[in-house]
């Protein structure tokens, strides 16, 4: 099966890009599932229940989170109530959102979904490694394929976790720094791993942010607002191609598509899958 990891969706060109390229490009490369994390969709902080539905809309199957879960409090309804949709699981027990999703890919693969958030300069949490040991122990034997977003912002953290888990899940992929990493791999056991896919959403920026409101405040300590940047946008991610059968890693590649690639995609007519041919 192959699944396609997209990282960090930040605010309105994050969505406009995956409502208008994601169908194409699932199609063009014979996607499975698609994963997306979604923490910052809403106007670069959070997630609302209509933004999630767009998300889904558009194609994504399993939506994951970070530290800015809980920015917008009508998410929680839909963090309760859905089943494709995951708090990190080294969060509070009592905090709203499930530990892990059980989705089905086009395929028909069962795959685990799971979120963990970093220790490394971010807030405080639970034991990562410790949250992700109760959840596989958790999971039906029956499901093989297990993937984890581990939103952290160092990358020994995030290359400790793939160690730690190489062998056990079929991908571990970081988000949280919007920035890609060139370092995919697949790890001796069978886990494919990077440190970061990126962000979707606008380069021309400081991590999606209008670049004269950071500067300012940074060079000023003058308090602005950082809004969204709207220029340059892309759709960054990965794509891991995996043995449904054992749960192992094939090949793990990085994949960016612009604004202009994402329309001619929206235009093209739908064609089989080079793997179906």
């Amino acid at each position: 099966m192959r699944l396609l990891f997209i990282g960090d969706v930040v605010g309105k060109p994050g969505r406009k890009i995956i409502v208008r390229g994601l169908p194409g490009l699932v199609r063009r490369e014979g996607v499975d599932l698609v994963v997306c994390n979604a923490e910052n969709a809403a106007a670069g902080s959070g997630l609302t229940p209509d933004i999630y539905r767009e998300l889904c809309a558009a194609g994504v199957d399993c939506i994951t989170l970070g530290d800015h879960i809980y920015k917008r409090r009508e998410i929680v309804s839909t963090l309760e109530q859905q089943t494709n949709i995951v708090k990190p699981a080294n969060f509070p027990t009592k905090s709203p959102g499930r530990e892990f999703a059980l989705v089905e890919a086009r395929d028909g693969t069962k795959v685990a979904v799971v979120s963990l958030l970093g220790r490394v300069f971010m807030r405080p949490v639970d034991c990562p490694f410790t949250a992700v040991d109760r959840v596989l122990g958790r999971l039906p034997g029956n499901v093989k394929v297990v993937f984890v977003d581990f939103h952290a912002e160092a990358t020994s953290d995030k290359q400790l976790m793939g160690r730690y888990l190489d062998g056990r899940v079929s991908a571990v992929l970081g988000t949280h720094t919007h920035v890609p990493t060139a370092d995919e791999e697949i790890y001796p056991k069978g886990t494919a791993f990077q440190c970061d896919v990126g962000m979707t959403g606008p380069y021309h920026s400081i991590l999606g942010r209008e670049i004269n409101r950071v500067m300012e405040t940074t060079l000023t300590f003058n308090p602005t607002q950082f809004d969204v940047a709207t220029d340059d946008v892309r759709l960054s991610g990965s794509i891991v191609d995996i043995d449904a059968g054992t749960g192992k890693a094939k090949a793990i590649r990085r994949i960016r598509i612009d604004m202009a690639e994402a329309e001619r995609l929206a235009t093209e007519n739908a064609i089989p899958s080079p793997r179906a041919l």
